[in-house]
């Protein structure tokens, strides 16, 4: 029965065509722009990596002067001296320090290209799960003694080498001739939670290659981003730096298990007041220790302004389904003859709600369908705004599923008030009429 009433739902889309085509677009419209913004804010607020946020922490160390003011947040960075410090004390179950880098590389026809990076530890690539195609991470012996290594991004690799092996090659990368270990699969997470320094680096494109930390700190490669110094500065050149109070890296550690947490905690509260007696770290208590989804709050990776967008955007698809109940009322008022011969010829109120609440989920599948395709042109037109935005302004398989439910949930909702009052007709009065 309810197959023959979708058949009926399809041949009243027939009926009043003016009448069914206004109410599929007012659907499709408000279903568009309001999924356009809801792809958008599941982007930039979705967990990026969930079956281990809980696990994975950011060290903030706060090595402010003691005038600093009350309240405010610790610096997004670490220097080198307590990243180094942290590093050897080995806590976790993985640890890695890192920074920005940047340079050039240089081919053997004397071209050269501009490159993004990151100096890292070896750790970086099984704490954050970051897949291979070629080769692998450095070892522990080329980590700990820097040696002239790099591993490249897929897509920096694909340019240079096609689909090619490249691992055991020479690369100049960054002044240095490095031995290729390993080339990336596709890997681009949203937010890059490893590193939000802030700007279009927070949904960019991963980093063309990944350098030994100790390597780019032994060739002294410039921090490629901020540099934030209290008090006098460092001392000049690049072993000032490293020797200062500035900060320009980030340190995270995974540990076994959520229980660790607190454990670890106490070891950097100890760390602090050991710097203390040392005449470092004077507002160090402050220091903490977060966890991806806390980090990414922290970091505002999502704004207010998309907040708000949706919240608009959902509104608007409300006032769509309000148009869609008035419409919906024009056209089964106009079955009021059919309804009334129904009942007379013994149909049950039940059986005419669920036909005609059946229509109205046939209204809402071509609405859905039509606004599929709105939905990605409203994708089209928010890319647009910046590559930041473009980065995440796509939909998904599971998007484009939850676009054409929504579709049909706001058709059947705005249909109950229609399809119940059309169930209210009484076949004596239609039949004197007839």
């Amino acid at each position: 029965m309810l197959a023959y009433y979708f058949k009926l739902g399809l041949r009243s889309l027939r009926r009043n065509p003016f009448l069914t085509a206004l109410m599929i677009l007012t659907l499709a419209i408000g279903v568009a722009a309001s999924m356009s913004t809801l792809t958008v804010l599941r982007a930039m607020s979705g967990d990026p990596i969930p079956h281990k946020s809980d696990r994975l922490f950011v060290v903030q160390v706060d090595n402010y002067p003691a005038d600093t003011e009350v309240g405010e947040e610790p610096s997004d960075h670490v220097s080198w001296l307590d990243a180094k410090e942290l590093l050897n004390a080995g806590d976790g179950l993985r640890r890695s320090a890192m920074y920005a880098v940047g340079g050039v590389t240089e081919f053997a026809d004397g071209s050269n290209s501009l490159v993004s990076g990151m100096a890292v530890n070896r750790d970086f690539f099984a704490m954050f799960e970051v897949p291979f195609r070629f080769g692998n991470a450095w070892s522990a012996e080329s980590d700990a003694q820097g040696a002239d290594e790099v591993v490249l991004s897929d897509a920096f690799a694909h340019r240079l080498y096609g689909d090619a092996d490249p691992t055991g090659k020479t690369l100049r990368v960054m002044g240095r001739d490095r031995t290729i270990v390993g080339v990336l699969a596709d890997w681009q997470p949203m937010p890059k939670y490893y590193w939000l320094v802030g700007g279009p680096n927070r949904f960019s494109e991963t980093d063309d290659v990944f350098v030994p930390l100790h390597n780019a700190l032994a060739n002294e490669l410039d921090p490629n981003g901020n540099v934030n110094c209290s008090g006098d500065g460092p001392e000049p050149g690049f072993t000032g730096l490293l020797n200062s109070e500035c900060v320009f890296m980030q340190y995270w550690v995974e540990l076994a298990g959520m229980a660790d947490r607190e454990a670890y905690r106490s070891r950097l509260a100890a760390y602090v007041e050991t710097q203390k007696t040392l005449g470092r770290l004077p507002v160090g208590e402050r220091s903490r220790l977060l966890n991806v989804t806390e980090w990414m709050r922290v970091q505002r990776v999502l704004g207010d302004d998309t907040i708000l967008q949706t919240l608009l955007a959902a509104g608007f698809l409300l006032v769509c389904i309000v148009n869609t109940v008035g419409l919906l009322l024009a056209k089964f008022s106009g079955h009021a003859g059919e309804i009334g011969v129904r009942r007379a010829l013994g149909a049950t109120r039940r059986q005419l709600f669920q036909q005609y609440l059946i229509q109205a989920g046939v209204i809402g599948l071509a609405g859905g369908v039509l606004g599929v395709g709105l939905t990605f042109g409203g994708l089209a037109l928010i890319a647009r705004q910046s590559a930041e935005v473009a980065a995440v302004a796509r939909m998904d398989s599971t998007m484009l599923l939850v676009t054409l439910g929504v579709a049909i949930l706001a058709a059947v909702l705005a249909g109950l008030l229609p399809t119940w009052r059309a169930c209210q007709t009484l076949p004596a009065i239609q039949l004197k009429t007839q």
